[in-house]
């Protein structure tokens, strides 16, 4: 099963140049089987979006994109936006609290958003986005062996604004994840993996360097 975690609509993030609906035909023409909307600081478009699954038949989860001290951290499993901002080990252990899963973005892209080395420090988080379509190939394989050497839980997103990043990378879940509490028993189990699309299909990623190209 093929999600893209981490992309960005103009229902919920203002840096954002796609509609929810150009961001689900996107992906069904490229073959995902669901899609994560992760804005900004923002939960604003969720219930749009869980409308549009339904009606529309297509998995849609929504998680939040915050911004810590530390750098950004994908979160899924809240209700609400933190009121403040926070140090990324506060944030998960609020995720931890509620029983979801915190997940550190592009942890090494060079716009000072990023976890990076810290990540060695953070208790209770659970995974790494390993592959970002929006980051230096470089700076996704320092990520990639980051995670690997702590055992953490490997994702891959597009981190999508606009519609030619759609699917660049996704993240390979099993069959049985329908509801978001799958999705979040998924990473929590380490039942994931990246993946990149390239000749028109996505293939897993499991050695180091051979997909660290932008697309």
């Amino acid at each position: 099963m093929y999600i893209d975690t981490h992309m960005h609509c103009v229902e919920g993030s203002d840096d954002s140049f796609l509609k929810l609906s150009q961001i689900v035909r996107q992906a069904q023409l490229m073959g995902l089987d669901a899609i994560c909307i992760t804005d900004h600081d923002s939960l604003r478009a969720k219930d749009y979006a869980l409308e549009y699954s339904k009606k529309n038949n297509f998995k849609i989860f929504v998680g939040i994109e915050i911004l810590t001290y530390e750098g950004d951290v994908l979160v899924f499993g809240l209700d609400k936006v933190p009121d403040e901002k926070m140090h990324a080990q506060e944030l998960i252990d609020l995720v931890n609290l509620k029983g979801g899963v915190a997940i550190c973005a592009h942890p090494f892209r060079d716009n000072n958003r990023g976890c990076g080395n810290n990540i060695r420090d953070l208790k209770g988080l659970h995974g790494v986005e390993t592959f970002n379509g929006s980051t230096k190939p470089h700076h996704n394989l320092y990520a990639f062996a980051l995670a690997i050497e702590l055992g953490l839980s490997t994702l891959a997103a597009s981190d999508c604004h606009e519609t030619k990043a759609v699917g660049r990378y996704c993240t390979i879940f099993p069959d049985w994840v329908e509801t978001q509490d799958d999705f979040i028993k998924a990473i929590k189990e380490k039942q994931v993996h990246p993946a990149v699309y390239i000749d028109g299909k996505y293939e897993k990623i499991n050695a180091y360097g051979k997909y660290g190209q932008a697309l």
